[in-house]
């Protein structure tokens, strides 16, 4: 592992505690119960339960998404809440509402939780903003990662899946080389496996939207600050106000492109004042809408 982790903080208990909670109760439900998920499928999840029974004990990077949730649920539900420890990295590129939400999740469903305090800015690679971004982002959440996985006798685990390897991800490089495993790729489980898998297992987080970190929303060679990802966050934080499940801000200086679903373009024009005024309020002049809709991770296209 890297060396040099962050203050590790844990929400509303004061720095470095954690929270210890049973593993999820009940008997996992057939798995051909769900519309859409077979036998297959079931396969699928009990070859993720060997992988994660052949690691032993995980500390997940949490960050509450579709399938580190997934990840973090089905390894507290096989190994036992003792064996893994679920970590939320808090930094100015984690959306509040994320953040938030993993909290949540973690006491809905007993997973032993902490957060730890990171600062991406403080790497002058990561504020350029090239195109290896990402690498330096996930190198210095493994640098906080790894002694607290150290610490527990634990492999850091990571939610990557057989569809991230389709799109220009370099952390995944920087994850590997210190040391993580990616136990959802090595049992071969899709998006939409992960999908299937969850809402089978009653997991609310089956049809979340996917919610990059806000340094996506910057194009490559802008440079990232704490101002840029302040006016992103605001802004999106006042448009999920408004009822937006699925969207992005893409930063242009003092224009913001808005992304959301084509289900809710409609619903853009309802609220076009209000989602002008809250953008404006969150720092940009001038307020534009993407006609193409949501496209996560349309800026590596460029």
């Amino acid at each position: 592992m890297r060396s040099g982790a962050g203050a590790a903080v844990e929400s509303g208990r004061g720095a470095g505690t954690t929270v210890a909670a049973a593993a999820p109760a009940g008997a996992t439900p057939p798995i051909e119960t769900a519309a859409g998920a077979g036998e297959d499928l079931g396969s699928k999840l009990d070859r993720l339960r060997s992988i994660l029974v052949d690691i032993g004990r995980v500390v997940v990077a949490f960050s509450g998404g579709a399938d580190s949730a997934f990840l973090a649920h089905v390894a507290t539900s096989t190994l036992g809440s003792d064996s893994v420890l679920a970590v939320t990295a808090v930094s100015p590129s984690l959306a509040p509402e994320e953040r938030s939400d993993c909290v949540a999740l973690a006491g809905e469903w007993g997973l032993r939780f902490r957060e730890v305090e990171i600062d991406e800015l403080s790497d002058p690679s990561y504020v350029a903003n090239g195109t290896d971004r990402c690498y330096h982002c996930k190198a210095t959440l493994m640098d906080a990662l790894g002694p607290i996985a150290t610490k527990e006798g634990a492999t850091v685990v990571l939610g990557v899946n057989v569809d991230d390897l389709g799109d220009h991800r370099p952390g995944q490089a920087a994850a590997a080389e210190a040391g993580g495993r990616f136990p959802l790729l090595e049992a071969e489980l899709t998006k939409d496996d992960i999908r299937s898998l969850s809402r089978a297992l009653g997991l609310r987080t089956w049809d979340k939207p996917a919610a990059a970190c806000l340094a996506s929303r910057v194009p490559y060679g802008t440079p990232v600050s704490l101002g840029v990802l302040g006016s992103v966050a605001r802004a999106e934080s006042g448009l999920r106000r408004l009822g937006f499940r699925q969207l992005r801000v893409r930063h242009y200086g003092d224009l913001a492109r808005i992304e959301t679903g084509l289900d809710e373009l409609e619903h853009v024009l309802a609220e076009r004042q209000a989602i002008v005024d809250a953008v404006h309020d969150a720092g940009y002049r001038y307020v534009t809408l993407d006609l193409e809709g949501l496209r996560s991770g349309n800026l590596n296209a460029v």
